[in-house]
């Protein structure tokens, strides 16, 4: 509130400094700001945050110390608020990634989210743009920078996608949404160039439906989704989520389930283990993750997060195959500090782990080693209210 009250008074202080420095401007410009004073308390509905995750870090592969530093892990820029009575708009673009323009959809890959809603009554919502995947689990719905590391369905997929939305809710306890987006951001020959048989789609779609319940008086809460893709003529992906939340008054408990059914290897963790694959064909991901908050106090948290991811290549020709690939295991205890009572910031230690075994069948065909990944970090996570 104090800056908005200071911006108010630098835009009615803008006229006179416009008067002293410019004295040949003519008198009918010289009274106009950029922003009027009447649209003034439009800035009430508008919120701009700084959604950031700064640490420093101190690596370790297979135990050995590898090297330390300063690293911005998160910056996305968010702008939202209220254009007029029932039509809102939000933005966030994301400054740690590459903003590569999208051949699909026109937009950087940078720019998470672009949308319009309109909420014709307090039971119904609708949204086009640049949306958020609502994939379900509790893992892709939290704050980005709340999420020290994530799963491999997660990290692997395309989660910001141009399409439209309806969201219905019959109470306060319960809501149900449906989305229609496009599958990807660029285009088939961008992702897998060619395969023999296979033929691009004249309209490749993802298609989201997705429950969040509250039960038990909040105790209780759920998203839950179910998404399907067509990549390709005849080739489908089937995605489920289902994520879980336990919240007593100072330790929550979250578990998601995801499992991702796809005739082409969408997300190309498989397909990079195999020389010379474009694209595998037949591969199935599964991940379970967990995570627990203990509050100690009103300032400090203990949190542990621990997850693990499957891989499998149902579609592997060969006779002698083993279907499972990799097991990779995650785990991130950390302390967590809370220096102020009125303002959503915290101070962190953390260690992030990754431990990665490949079956014997993987290792001896594909030549795929074992790994064992590490890093501690102290940092700060915010996100930071500027208006």
């Amino acid at each position: 509130m104090h800056i908005r009250n200071w911006l108010v008074a630098c835009m009615m202080l803008f006229p006179l400094a416009a008067t002293a420095q410019h004295q040949e401007s003519k008198k009918d410009t010289l009274y106009k700001p950029l922003i009027p004073i009447s649209k003034a308390p439009l800035l009430n509905n508008v919120d701009i945050i700084a959604n950031m995750r700064y640490a420093f870090r101190n690596e370790f592969d297979k135990g050995t110390y590898t090297g330390s530093r300063f690293v911005n892990e998160q910056f996305r820029l968010e702008i939202k608020g209220k254009v007029l009575d029932k039509l809102y708009f939000r933005f966030r673009d994301r400054y740690t990634r590459n903003p590569e323009t999208q051949s699909v959809d026109n937009l950087s890959r940078s720019t998470d989210l672009a949308y319009l809603r309109f909420d014709p009554s307090e039971h119904w919502k609708i949204y086009a743009g640049k949306l958020c995947a609502d994939w379900g689990g509790v893992e892709f719905d939290d704050n980005p920078i709340q999420i020290y590391e994530y799963s491999d369905i997660i990290e692997n997929s395309d989660n910001f996608l141009s399409g439209a939305g309806v969201g219905y809710l019959p109470n306060h306890n319960h809501e149900f949404t449906f989305q229609l987006l496009n599958s990807r951001t660029k285009t088939f020959k961008e992702l897998y160039d060619s395969i023999p048989g296979i033929n691009e789609s004249k309209f490749p779609f993802a298609a989201v439906i997705n429950w969040r319940g509250r039960l038990f008086d909040g105790k209780v809460t759920t998203i839950w989704s179910y998404s399907i893709f067509k990549e390709a003529t005849h080739q489908y992906m089937n995605y489920f989520a289902f994520g879980n939340s336990l919240i007593l008054r100072n330790f929550k408990l979250d578990y998601d389930f995801k499992l991702s059914l796809e005739n082409l290897d969408r997300k190309f963790l498989v397909s990079n283990w195999i020389p010379g694959m474009k694209a595998a064909q037949g591969v199935t991901y599964m991940s379970h993750w967990l995570r627990a908050d203990v509050r100690l106090s009103k300032i400090v948290h203990l949190t542990g997060t621990g997850f693990v991811d499957f891989a499998y290549w149902d579609g592997n020709p060969d006779p002698n195959k083993n279907k499972k690939l990799r097991t990779a295991w995650g785990y991130i205890p950390a302390i967590e500090v809370y220096p102020f009572d009125k303002y959503d910031l915290k101070v962190f230690l953390n260690m992030v782990g990754r431990i990665y075994r490949y079956t014997g069948y993987a290792q001896t065909k594909f030549g795929l080693v074992n790994d064992d990944t590490y890093r501690v970090s102290v940092g700060v996570i915010t996100p930071l209210l500027v208006l």
